[in-house]
């Protein structure tokens, strides 16, 4: 287990085989979640908005308000 110290003014100094690890280095930014079991995770936030553009798909088709109305219904029927 890899551990590091609090400094008095708050600040942490990752060790070099966690910022290896997480593929992070200087001037990246991380995020810290609170998980279920009050732990909390560090997730490296490298990826600018940009990046992201083209993640998700656009449909084959474009769907009309009639046809997810009545596919709401049709599962929802399904699911009683």
């Amino acid at each position: 287990m890899t551990t590091a110290t609090v400094t008095s003014k708050g600040q942490v100094t990752i060790p070099a085989s966690v910022r290896a690890a997480l593929g992070i280095s200087t001037g990246d930014r991380l995020d810290f979640v609170e998980m279920d079991n009050g732990q909390f995770a560090i997730i490296a936030a490298t990826k600018s908005v940009q990046s992201l553009k083209g993640l998700i798909r656009k449909p084959a088709q474009p769907v009309s308000i009639d046809d997810m109305n009545a596919a709401i219904e049709a599962k929802g029927a399904s699911a009683q």
